[in-house]
């Protein structure tokens, strides 16, 4: 049996397609939401978490890989398959260039869409497993899901923020974090207000990290921050 709890957001303009597939998806135990264009597709992703992305190439007001780049702003991991009629090799490249995890030719097997949404699920999942329950810092230690930071015997009890915050510094430790992927990440968006309040917390961040020399968060202009480890 499917994993019920697994949502899926389907965006297809082509409107036979598009319900087909969502009964389809359902009736194998898939909790799938239906956009009919780029458009509508990106405001369900924003006041949604989904576990997977189909997204049609070819669509009114945001096409698919504008929307692909759009998602992947926002979150890096979610799998996203691409539907399209475009078959040219430099149409697939396309695609993968834009974010997505797979690409499937129309018409296609329904069947197949099923195993490639199980086997991206599956290492989606892998990769999350992969992830240490509590990061390293020097000589902190970093519990995001207790939302501690300890260093010998002090513990300091970080807001929901700080925390959400400095988790996603340790998940891209030595690269940068950008500032959009941040805030649309764990405010929902991108407002001067927001990016104000974030630049506050990093700074609190770094009020709390200051007595391990060998850990530094930097601006990176333009960009965002990096974690140094």
């Amino acid at each position: 049996m499917k994993a019920v709890m697994t949502k899926i957001l389907l965006v297809e303009d082509d409107e036979n397609l598009g319900s087909l597939l969502q009964e389809y998806l359902k009736a194998k135990n898939y909790n799938a939401d239906w956009a009919k264009d780029g458009e509508k597709g990106y405001k369900a992703f924003m006041n949604q978490n989904y576990d997977v992305c189909i997204l049609d190439i070819m669509m009114p007001y945001k096409d698919g890989l504008s929307l692909a780049k759009d998602i992947r702003s926002i979150n890096s991991e979610i799998p996203i398959i691409f539907l399209s009629a475009k078959s040219m090799q430099e149409d697939v490249i396309e695609g993968f260039r834009a974010g997505g995890d797979d690409y499937m030719k129309k018409p296609f097997s329904m069947e197949e869409l099923l195993f490639r949404i199980d086997a991206l699920i599956r290492r989606s999942n892998k990769h999350k497993e992969n992830q240490p329950e509590i990061f390293h810092l020097g000589k902190f230690l970093f519990d995001p899901n207790k939302r501690t930071l300890m260093h010998n015997d002090a513990v300091t009890k970080l807001t929901t923020k700080e925390s959400e915050l400095l988790k996603l510094l340790c998940e891209n430790r030595n690269e940068v974090l950008e500032r959009n992927y941040a805030l649309q990440k764990i405010w929902r968006d991108d407002t001067y207000f927001n990016a104000r309040s974030m630049d506050v917390y990093i700074t609190k961040l770094r009020k709390l990290l200051s007595s391990e020399p060998t850990i530094e968060i930097i601006n990176v202009h333009g960009k965002g921050f990096k974690l140094i480890i």
